[in-house]
This record gives C-alpha cells, structure tokens and sequence, in this order.
C-alpha cells in the first residue's frame, strides 16, 4: 500500500470547511489561513494515529 492512500485528503479538508464556515459565521469573515493550519495539524494527527494502528494491527 502506498504512503499516498494513509493521506486523510477529505478530513482535513472537512476540517478546513468547518473551520472556515464557523469563522464565518460567527464572526462574520473567514480566516483561510488560521483554518488551513488546523487542517494540517488534524490531517497529521490522522495520518500518524492510523500509521500507529496499522502497525499494532500487524502483531
């Protein structure tokens, strides 16, 4: 399996929406920049929490 299929693409990107949207409204304009940084940060989590399990499922 390929390094690019364990990449979680939709997630973050539902995390960048959901950011964006929230941003926007409640506060009335959307920060792209604050919200692509969660995004990345819970796309690593994602991808290093299914690495982990993937190797514990292996033993």
């Amino acid at each position: 399996m390929a390094f690019a299929d364990n990449l979680p693409i939709s997630e973050s990107l539902g995390v960048f929406v959901g950011i964006t949207g929230f941003d926007w409204l409640a506060e009335g304009q959307a920060e792209p920049l604050k919200a692509a940084i969660a995004a990345l940060a819970a796309g690593g989590i994602i991808a290093i929490a299914r690495y982990l399990l993937k190797g514990r499922s292996k033993r």
